[in-house]
């Protein structure tokens, strides 16, 4: 069957259907949306211009506006626990100079020369540069003479950059362009620096030190020239004590370096700014979000004038636990001890420093921390301040730390309460003999702390060590027995960081060979070093019961008033970290055999009177000097310490002397300094005449 041909223009123009009705409609609607919107923007646009009007005016002024703020705000003040002054602010005469918005820098030029007129200025700080550039700016005529048509050229070309033909400026600047300049040429170049020095609208001290009264007048007078130029007080830190303390107490930045490069982008990120001055060592910066001031804020009007929006005030005032009465007599006494000693004592060659603390054991509170150091100048030794050593020094700790190593025995099950051993020398193969001070027989454990025997202290390492003892045979042990010791030693806060409140505390030194002889060593006090906080700690969680106390120097911190230290914001509180895990049973042995020490015969007799009720643990160790500063040690010394506590009945006090280097490593116990024992003795009397 013949298929009908179908004529597809026919088909589809019959098939098309008219939508011009729909169109229209939805056009309708378009209209309608489109009105809509505009009536919506109307409304929108007469809130914004008539109702609102005056709301966005004042935002467009706010934000024409640069706010800003001035100089850093005076310090909290530092008190000692009795409410003694330690670090105070001192007004000091100050010129200033803060950018008016719409300062020209020609303007800038013949204010600097105005300034440099009426007052002096050590340019010698300003680099070779910095005179270069002023030339520049006074000289565009002849410097931009300096760049080639070439150069020109390319920088059109945009071949060259801005700071290339600065660049190129500045390094043909020479010397001879320079020789016409004057002394009031080199200090308002001087002047013009700093006042262009830093962000651009924060203030910048032009003179500070030394400014004479006849300067600050003439200043003062003439500001209705010298637009954005002011005279001010300013304020630099002020010690009421001397030196005594000073170094713990720490530095503040000055206000020309500002906040440390290195530290720019923590102090940055904290809301400073980079002409902050800040605490840059120890309580000063320990403390500084508390001793930190809060600065003037003003508002750079349209005007250019400057409008405060919110007055400054000076930082929190802050209460230590350091009685300063104690620290100075503490101090002095240490600086005597030390030139008597090195003057009068005949093996003290090596001798170059000493250390004490005293602490509250139960609270952890330090009363009093001091080092000194002796150097020779001009041929005589003088004493320097080195207390920064009690936190960052190490010391061979010798038989002061056998009350540790008691307690490791205890703990362990290797020694036993009332355990007697002959104290008879030891021999490993290949080896020294060692032996404690003289023979002493048989002794317990009582008695083995009160005349401090090394042997009694061998067998028990052994024991720890698993290891079994023959006349001049090598010795086997466990190596975990080094952990065993250092993590009890850790307990109560040797080669462990102490958390005092002080940046920059060392841990300690650990000794990284594990031989068997080296864990006798260890059990003595003649293998890992300690520091001075860290015997502190030690014998202050030996004398309550084995809780380690964080030590710590903030006890409080006070809103700064006029008045003295009358609104208190925050009082520290004793802070516990760890307790020994071990019965109290064995430090009730322990007691009283640190007891024993101090009695007739005792190693610790006559270090602390009697009347006091001491109790404690002297300590002499073999230690090392380098001698020729090669950083190789190479001279053996002796060094001394004593840990003690008072009274033993109910201890409220520690007292920590340490003395490194107190004699040749080649003389006898008889022939040894006494400075440890004169430095205690003076010590712990004047404690407890201070407190009855």
């Amino acid at each position: 069957m013949k298929k009908k041909k179908i004529n597809h223009y026919h088909y589809y123009k019959r098939k098309r259907i008219d939508n011009t009705p729909t169109i229209h409609k939805r056009y309708k609607i378009l209209i309608f949306v489109v009105i809509i919107c505009f009536i919506i923007l109307t409304v929108k646009l007469y809130k914004v211009q008539v109702l609102d009007s005056k709301r966005y005016m004042d935002a467009v002024i706010e934000l024409s506006n640069n706010i800003v703020e001035g100089s850093t705000a005076p310090r909290g003040r530092i008190y000692d626990r009795n409410g003694i002054l330690l670090v105070d602010n001192i007004p000091v005469k100050t010129i200033a100079y803060k950018k008016v918005a719409g300062i020209t820098t020609t303007q800038e030029i013949e204010m600097a020369y105005k300034v440099a007129s009426m007052i002096s200025v050590d340019y010698k700080a300003m680099s070779r540069k910095e005179l270069k550039r002023f030339w520049i700016l006074n000289h565009a005529k002849e410097a931009n003479a300096k760049i080639t048509t070439e150069e020109w050229q390319l920088l059109e070309e945009r071949k060259l950059t801005v700071n290339d033909i600065s660049s190129k400026k500045l390094e043909r600047v020479t010397d001879k362009d320079l020789e016409d300049y004057e002394e009031l040429d080199y200090e308002a170049a001087y002047i013009y620096y700093l006042m262009n020095k830093g962000y651009s609208f924060s203030e910048k001290v032009i003179k500070k030190e030394n400014v004479t009264d006849e300067e600050y007048a003439v200043i003062a007078e003439n500001l209705v020239d010298l637009e954005g130029f002011s005279t001010r007080l300013g304020w630099e830190r002020y010690y009421p004590q001397g030196e005594t303390f000073k170094s713990i107490l720490g530095k503040v930045s000055s206000s020309e370096s500002g906040v440390p490069v290195e530290l720019k982008d923590s102090y940055l990120a904290l809301g400073y700014s980079l002409t902050d001055r800040i605490g840059i060592s120890y309580l000063e910066k320990q403390y500084e979000t508390l001793l930190r001031g809060t600065k003037t804020k003003y508002k750079v009007t349209s005007d250019g004038n400057y409008e405060v929006i919110e007055e400054g005030s000076r930082g929190n005032d802050i209460v230590l636990t350091i009685d300063i009465k104690l620290q100075k007599e503490v101090e002095k006494i240490l600086e005597e001890e030390l030139i008597s000693t090195k003057k009068n004592d005949k093996y003290t060659k090596y001798l170059d420093r000493g250390f004490v603390v005293i602490q509250d054991p139960n609270t952890g509170e330090v009363l009093a921390m001091a080092g000194k150091r002796l150097v020779k100048k001009d041929g005589k030794y003088v004493v320097e301040d080195y207390t920064p050593g009690v936190i960052n020094s190490i010391v061979t700790p010798g038989s002061s730390v056998k009350a540790a190593s008691h307690m490791v025995g205890y703990v362990t099950g290797n020694l036993k309460i009332g355990e007697v051993r002959n104290d008879a020398c030891i021999k490993l193969a290949a080896t020294p003999q060692k032996c404690s001070y003289r023979s002493y027989g048989n002794i317990n454990d009582l008695q083995a702390l009160k005349y401090s025997s090394n042997t009694y202290q061998f067998h028990t390492a052994m024991k720890v060590g698993k290891g079994t003892y023959r006349y001049n045979y090598p010795l086997k042990i466990n190596t975990k027995a080094f952990d065993t010791y250092r993590k009890i030693f850790g307990e109560f806060g040797l080669g462990v960081k102490t958390e005092i409140d002080l940046p920059n505390e060392f841990e300690g030194y650990k000794g990284t060979r594990r031989d068997a002889g080296l864990l006798l060593d260890f059990a003595i006090g003649q293998y890992d070093n300690y520091t001075p906080i860290q015997l502190s700690q030690y014998i202050s969680t030996v004398a309550n019961g084995g809780d380690r106390m964080k030590p710590y120097l903030l006890k409080a911190v006070y809103e700064p008033t006029k008045e003295k230290l009358t609104n208190v914001i925050f009082k520290n509180n004793p802070t516990f970290l760890n307790e020994v895990d071990a019965p109290s049973i064995y430090f009730d042995r322990i007691h009283e055999g640190l007891q024993m020490v101090f009695d007739y015969g005792g190693t610790g007799s006559g270090f602390i009177n009697h009347d006091y009720h001491p109790a404690g643990k002297t300590g002499t160790s073999q230690s090392f000097v380098d001698t020729n500063g090669d950083g190789e040690i190479d001279t053996e010394t002796l060094s001394t310490v004593l840990v003690a506590y008072a009274p033993y009945e109910n201890p409220t006090v520690t007292f920590t002397v340490v003395t490194p280097n107190v004699g040749t490593g080649n003389i006898s116990y008889a022939q040894m300094s006494k400075i440890n024992n004169r430095i205690s003795q003076k010590v712990s009397k004047k404690y407890f005449e201070i407190y009855k």
